[in-house]
């Protein structure tokens, strides 16, 4: 009887009352993301979306409600793009309010498709079906269009526990939201048009779905890491991997450097007083743009790196890198780079980031756009080849990823040549400041790890810096804003690739596709 109530009385709301109690569920839902982990908001956050859903006439409306649904959701969960603003707040704090509200009224366009599309379905279990699958596509589409921003997908909600995370190794993160609109969603139909005429069977045969595929995912996850257990390997590898703190910003000022580059090679020495591992690493790990220094082939710069080096192992680092002979009259392009160096000082390996960050490495269409870059330097960087294996020595191939290249589901290993055994991610994650971000930034890490079966070393300037095996699950860490090492073996692969690692999401795509063209076909609501 309450739930009939509340289900008339959203489906009833008009107007801007309707708008805000849509914004306020979409924040309410990011309470269920990292770092909060609160799951059961997402049955309010959805099944609230679907009965005010219920009192809509005509897909203009419904646009509107998943717009405004989907503000919400994008403004509590990027709002910590401010802080990047904040760091040079003289310069860009005035952008603070148009970039959260701008970039959140875009990526709330998607929401605003995937409530329209299921406005068609009838009401009741199939809408809740057709919902699911048109979310999971706008957020794949999501993660490609205008070079993509797959940030938060609904089914990070489930890495409140390492075991339900375990379902991407089949379908990747985005067969996870799937699962996850689909849980949070059917409880709708115990009231309101969803629930029907039908019998109280009916009504709750949805709801028992929900908690079958629950107890499938969890369950499944936690049988999958049992056949898993976390042993420490006798002959692993072991990595130091070093987190500087440096707060970004002072990280680039002159007469810092020295001082800087000091810190990091005191950290790759270890830190005083920590008990001697019988086995010394094999490669010590700086983050993104560790060093405040430009990189064109001097070898006195990576001579002086090498003073990290461990005995006959290797220093690799973030760096920006430059053009040492640009053609005359041409400005010196310039990279966001990887680098391995060896103990001799020469350059065993480098990578240069593909995926670059609108305005924070370079300004899309620079010649009509008044806005700034807003990182140092008025270059654009230049984009890299794409992904890429590294084979250093000591360690089995690696795949290195820069900053947000490592949100990017199928996307991390290179299409061709040997299958890497090793992610490696560097960031600086100081731009996120202390907010959910770090946050959030290591949980697309650990799916990652579990998507592709291999283990990732995520080294960040700030944290949240971590060693992850091929299950997804911590090994160890440093916390945000912690300044010291992490010195711990490498998990191995997994023996066999994961069905994800071969397909990618083209079965999830497919499978969408599939269900909307059924569902729109067969189930459309009457005029």
């Amino acid at each position: 009887m309450i739930l009939a109530r509340l289900a008339a009385q959203l489906a009833a709301l008009t107007s801007w009352r309707r708008a805000l109690a849509a914004i306020l569920l979409g924040a309410l839902a990011v309470l269920a993301l990292p770092p909060f982990g609160l799951f059961p908001l997402l049955f309010v956050s959805l099944v609230g979306l679907l009965w005010m859903l219920d009192g809509l006439r005509g897909w203009r409306a419904a646009v509107a409600l998943g717009w405004w649904f989907g503000l919400g959701f994008f403004v509590a969960g990027l709002y910590w793009i401010s802080n990047a603003l904040l760091v040079d707040a003289a310069r860009f704090g005035w952008l603070v309010p148009f970039a959260v509200t701008g970039l959140s009224a875009y990526f709330a366009l998607f929401p605003a498709a995937a409530v329209c599309l299921a406005s068609f379905v009838r009401a009741g279990a199939m809408r809740i079906v057709a919902l699911a699958a048109a979310w999971t596509l706008g957020e794949i589409l999501r993660g490609m269009l205008l070079t993509g921003f797959p940030w938060n997908p609904l089914g990070s909600a489930l890495a409140f526990h390492p075991a339900p995370m375990q379902g991407a190794a089949l379908g990747g993160v985005y067969a996870l939201s799937f699962a996850v609109v689909l849980i949070a969603g059917l409880p709708a139909t115990l009231a309101g048009s969803n629930a029907g005429e039908g019998s109280r069977r009916a009504r709750l045969w949805p709801g028992a779905v929900a908690v079958v595929l629950f107890a499938a995912l969890f369950g499944g996850g936690a049988l999958r890491l049992a056949d898993a257990p976390v042993v420490q390997e006798p002959d692993a590898l072991r990595l130091r991997i070093v987190q500087g703190a440096i707060p970004q910003a002072i990280k680039w000022q002159p007469d810092l450097v020295r001082q800087h580059f000091g810190l990091y090679l005191r950290l790759s020495q270890g830190l005083p007083g920590a008990p001697a591992s019988d086995r010394a690493p094999v490669a010590v790990i700086w983050p993104e743009t560790a060093l405040p220094a430009v990189f064109d082939g001097n070898p006195e710069l990576t001579r002086a790196i090498a003073l990290a080096a461990p005995p006959g192992g290797i220093v690799v680092t973030g760096i920006v890198r430059r053009e040492a002979a640009p053609a005359p009259g041409r400005r010196a392009a310039i990279w966001n780079s990887v680098l391995a160096v060896d103990s001799r000082g020469r350059v065993l390996g480098r990578y240069d980031k593909h995926h670059l960050v609108p305005f924070g490495e370079y300004v899309p269409f620079a010649r009509f756009n008044p806005l700034p870059k807003l990182t140092e330097g008025r270059v654009d960087f230049s984009a890299g080849s794409g992904p890429a294996t590294l084979n250093l020595p000591g360690l089995p191939g690696v795949s290195p990823l820069v900053c947000y290249e490592v949100i990017f589901p199928g996307a991390v290993v290179a299409d061709q040549g040997a299958r890497p055994g090793l992610l490696m991610n560097l960031t600086n994650d100081a731009w996120f400041g202390t907010a959910t971000g770090p946050y959030q930034h290591l949980v697309a890490a650990r799916f990652r790890a579990i998507e592709e079966g291999l283990p990732l070393v995520r080294a960040a300037n700030t944290g949240i810096s971590a060693v992850i095996d091929s299950h997804g699950r911590v090994r160890d860490s440093l916390a945000l804003g912690v300044r010291g090492v992490i010195d711990a073996a490498l998990p191995a692969p997994l023996a066999a690739r994961t069905l994800f690692s071969r397909t990618g999401s083209i079965p999830v795509i497919a499978f969408c596709l599939l269900l909307l063209a059924v569902f729109l076909g067969f189930f459309r609501k009457s005029a």
